[in-house]
């Protein structure tokens, strides 16, 4: 299974709702809220380049933003 990192902020539906899909699809991953963690809000705005929440990171693939429900429950078939 790829490895799955979800990057979220404090109150943000779009970032729910990827936890939410993530978990009905029985996809583990990690959580980094940016506003909380330093290391996380720098690796998502200055190594992803980034700036949307959720920025969802799967292991070998191109990173992408905002809730995409198609796009998470392509992971669980993939993964």
């Amino acid at each position: 299974m790829s490895k799955v990192t979800v990057y979220t902020k404090n109150g943000c539906p779009q970032c729910d709702m990827t936890k939410v899909v993530l978990n009905g699809e029985g996809i583990e991953f990690e959580t980094f809220n940016v506003e909380e963690d330093e290391n996380a809000f720098d690796h998502v705005v200055n190594t992803l380049n980034l700036r949307q929440m959720p920025v969802v990171v799967v292991e070998g693939q191109e990173p992408f933003t905002g809730f995409q429900p198609d796009k998470l429950k392509a992971i669980a078939v993939k993964c």
